[in-house]
């Protein structure tokens, strides 16, 4: 979403940008009020940023400029996509927060050592979504005791006792999504069942 001050901003390019489109095009404001129907003062105000750009307005003064809409609003800028990841070292792992935003569901990269190997059951609340990048995850979760391969994902309640760590033989890339109050991972695209109607 965009930030307030970020669509302030914009708002008050419009104008300027509306008197360059104009006198660039060595258009009057007599004559663009005649092409537009909108009065002289008010296409005055729009320039002058005495009035609040609208899209009843910029319309016609687009069309009558033969330019596209966001000619006269102008493209967003487009800042650095790149996310500053800044590694944490939580009791022997690795831990890099790939969710810059505070919110309720939170996604992490995490490194397990193959010295983090001996089950410590623990539960809290939440849900979490494991997905294993590269090694053997071992999970243990209530009376199970799995071993996840590269590629492979897992999703539980964490009020059930478990605990993730390495199998004991390497270290252990993992995804992690995890929502505090027991959010649940909403997965859009689900396997087709083999033998039903499909779709």
């Amino acid at each position: 979403m965009e930030h307030p001050s970020a669509i302030a901003t914009a708002l008050a390019e419009v104008g300027p940008r509306l008197k360059r489109v104009r006198t660039r095009r060595g258009v009057t404001l007599a004559a663009l009020a005649e092409a537009t129907g909108i009065s002289k003062s008010t296409l005055s105000r729009l320039e002058s940023g005495q009035r609040r750009p609208s899209l009843e307005l910029l319309l016609p003064i687009a069309q009558a400029h033969q330019v596209p809409l966001d000619e006269l609003v102008g493209a967003p800028e487009v800042g650095d996509p790149r996310v500053r990841l800044t590694p944490r070292h939580v009791h022997g792992q690795t831990v890099l927060p790939l969710t810059r935003q505070p919110g309720p569901l939170q996604a992490f990269k995490m490194v397990l050592p193959a010295s983090r190997s001996t089950p410590e059951l623990r539960t809290h609340e939440g849900y979490e979504w494991l997905y294993v990048l590269a090694g053997r995850l071992r999970l243990v979760l209530a009376d199970h005791d799995l071993v996840l391969g590269s590629g492979e994902a897992a999703e539980f309640d964490t009020r059930l006792p478990h605990w993730f760590g390495s199998t004991g033989e390497d270290s252990v890339e993992i995804l992690s999504l995890f929502g505090r109050q027991g959010e649940r991972m909403h997965v859009r695209a689900a396997p087709r069942r083999k033998g039903g109607s499909g779709g």
